[in-house]
């Protein structure tokens, strides 16, 4: 059911389209109607698809948390949208109540998008709003009445709609907010009023339900989809930052509704109002005044009541109890989280497919979902060519090359900012950080903690090499001004948090296992055995284990200068000292006061070697400095592999 000239407006949408919140009832209805008549249509899932978009080919799907800074600008700069159709949305449901993650989803995250957007040339923006915005006011307002918002959700959706408008009419950002009123349809969550009265309408009978004068605006989803459509088809500077009220005018009451229901599908027993509880902002009467739309838009509702309802029930016919129940965000929520491994490749070209192979295996008997993303820093071996094989056969693999070696700290970092699961691992990709401890990672992770760090108890190596390793974490944390757990590596798993909380340290000079100690949280090791590089010989030197050792320590420790501080006073008193007892001996008893070039050299040359070793520290400290101030990028991507295919990265998109 739509309106017969969607199609032609959808051809006429400036692409590529992109479809945010994908997985929502809305989003995924509206992604299918474009898909439908064009290819370059996006699905954006903030980390997997669900039952809404199964059978989506994987390139239509792009996978990113919109409360990402960095994702969100990979997202802008991998696909350069022209059209965006903004229907993320957090806290319409009762069950969704984290309060922060309400106003950073429904307003910091439309605002960081925006302003993305607006650096770039782009044709509509449309936002998905909600009636919701009008609260107390909500008996057919017309969009300039005035909103009296009675929830944190409302509040939330009224500060975006002022911010829109504001960038709409003072910055001419192509956007309008549309105001959905009780939208229903085939995709909806199972927990709602409409997929609840047609499925137990089928069934002959009716749910329980709130007060039968309590009234809705009902409107189909596809005239819901078809209105974001018309929106951005006929953009203009006229509609720029515009409010809509998208419902189809008619008040209906809970009544009225299950009469209708009762005569649609001959239902015998009475509806038993007053049953059922209504959510803590709902009021008696919510509907619209759509006016305005088919005013500026040409836009109203066409599909009637009735007609809706038996449609939709349709989706209902033949389906399980279970399969209902998986439909809705409850089941969701209480699914098992996900994990992105990052595997930072370096000279591992015949180790990525024995890591591809452990970490399948190990993420299969965890049963949870998860993404494989393969870092070649500026690998001189074939890892590139290995890893878009392997991409071309697991959906899982993800690819990053990089213009040059940056270290597998930049490494890393570069992984997390594409990674979209709950959780990363880091791994190196020698295979000495074994795959298959992360199943006691994800054990501890459930337990509550937010760090789960491998802990090397034993290492297969020449004995000097592990005492000087194990002399290293001992100075280090000694060192270090923050808590730094003794042998532990970067081999981790951090939860999605902590990963935000590292991603926004702004320093060059990473020392990924210093950052961890040092934002915190809930943190615990897993004690395992360091096995040997599986291939190849280690890329590590003397040289540059002692590089390690003063990035670590010049990063989270000022012990060295304090040390020379004590040491230069120290000294300085102790020479005011000598030079009061030689002249005291030179006046009292001149022949046994010292004398000759001798003294005088040892001093020279203690004080001479002394001074240059403070400056040697002081020139460490400020070499970090010169890094930090010089604000190259952290790092470049010439290229993501997805599906097998390499795809060049422009110039725009290195990560300062």
């Amino acid at each position: 059911m739509s309106n017969p000239d969607i199609a032609f407006h959808i051809r006429s949408l400036t692409g590529p389209i992109l479809v945010t919140g994908a997985t929502g009832f809305i989003g995924a209805t509206l992604f299918h109607m474009i898909r439908a008549v064009r290819p370059d249509v996006y699905a954006v899932v903030q980390r997997e698809r669900n039952w809404r978009l199964a059978g989506v080919p994987e390139e239509n799907i792009l996978a990113a948390n919109l409360n990402d800074p960095a994702a969100v600008k990979n997202l802008i700069g991998a696909t350069s949208p022209k059209t965006v159709f903004d229907c993320v949305a957090y806290g319409a449901y009762s069950f969704e109540q984290d309060q922060q993650l309400i106003y950073q989803t429904n307003f910091n995250a439309i605002t960081m998008l925006v302003s993305l957007l607006a650096k770039q040339s782009i044709a509509a923006f449309v936002h998905a709003g909600s009636s919701s915005e009008y609260g107390m006011n909500c008996a057919a307002p017309e969009e300039s009445d005035r909103c009296e918002p009675n929830s944190h959700y409302a509040v939330s959706k009224v500060a975006t709609a002022e911010y829109l408008q504001y960038m709409g009419k003072c910055h001419a950002f192509p956007c309008v907010n549309l105001r959905l009123y009780s939208v229903y349809g085939a995709l909806e969550d199972s927990s709602r009023l409409i997929p609840n009265l047609l499925r137990s309408a089928l069934a002959g009978t009716l749910p329980p339900l709130v007060n039968e004068h309590t009234s809705r605006d009902f409107v189909h989803v596809n005239d819901v989809c078809a209105a974001f459509i018309m929106a951005a088809a006929k953009m203009n500077p006229s509609l720029y930052g515009e409010d809509f009220n998208i419902g189809a005018g008619q008040r209906v009451t809970i009544g009225e509704l299950a009469e209708l229901t009762r005569s649609l599908f001959k239902i015998d027993e009475p509806a038993k109002f007053g049953t059922m509880e209504g959510r803590a902002w709902d009021l008696q009467d919510w509907y619209s005044n759509p006016a305005k739309a088919e005013r500026l838009m040409g836009w109203k509702a066409n599909i009637p009541l009735a007609d809706g309802l038996l449609d939709m029930s349709k989706a209902f016919v033949g389906v399980t109890d279970e399969e209902l129940a998986s439909r809705t965000k409850k089941t969701t929520q209480a699914r098992r989280r996900s994990v992105s491994a990052i595997i930072a490749c370096y000279k591992d070209a015949q180790a990525i497919p024995f890591m591809h192979k452990r970490l399948t295996e190990t993420f299969n008997k965890i049963g949870i979902d998860y993404e494989i993303i393969f870092v070649n820093d500026g690998s001189p071996d074939d890892s590139a060519e290995q890893i878009r094989l392997l991409s071309e056969t697991d959906p899982h693999v993800i690819g990053i090359t990089h213009s040059r070696n940056f270290g597998s700290q930049m490494a890393f970092r570069s992984g997390m900012e594409l990674a979209t699961k709950d959780a990363v691992v880091l791994l190196d990709g020698d295979l000495q950080d074994p795959p298959e401890l992360i199943e006691a990672f994800y054990a501890e992770w459930e337990k509550g903690f937010d760090v789960v760090y491998g802990r090397r108890i034993k290492r297969e190596m020449p004995w000097h090499w592990g005492l000087l390793y194990k002399a290293f974490y001992r100075v280090f944390a000694a060192f270090s001004y923050v808590k730094i757990p003794l042998d532990a590596g970067d081999f981790s798993l951090m939860d999605r948090k902590v990963v935000q909380w590292l991603l926004a340290c702004t320093e060059r000079d990473l020392f990924m296992r210093g950052l961890r100690a040092y934002v915190g949280f809930r943190q615990t090791g897993v004690d395992y055995l360091r096995p040997e590089r599986m291939f190849g010989r280690t890329t590590n030197t003397f040289a540059k284990n002692i590089d390690w050792a003063k990035k670590g320590i010049f990063s989270f420790s000022n012990v060295p200068l304090t040390m020379l501080t004590t040491l230069g006073l120290s000294l300085l008193v102790l020479s005011l000292i000598a030079a009061v007892v030689v002249a005291t001996l030179r006046v009292i008893w001149p022949d046994i006061a010292p004398r000759g070039i001798t003294t005088l050299l040892i001093a020279v040359l203690g004080f001479g070697s002394l001074n240059l070793f403070g400056i040697g520290l002081v020139g460490e400290y400020i070499g970090k400095i010169m890094i930090e101030v010089k604000g190259r990028p952290r790092l470049i991507r010439a290229a993501l592999i997805r599906h097998g295919v390499i795809t060049e990265q422009t110039g725009g998109e290195a990560h300062p």
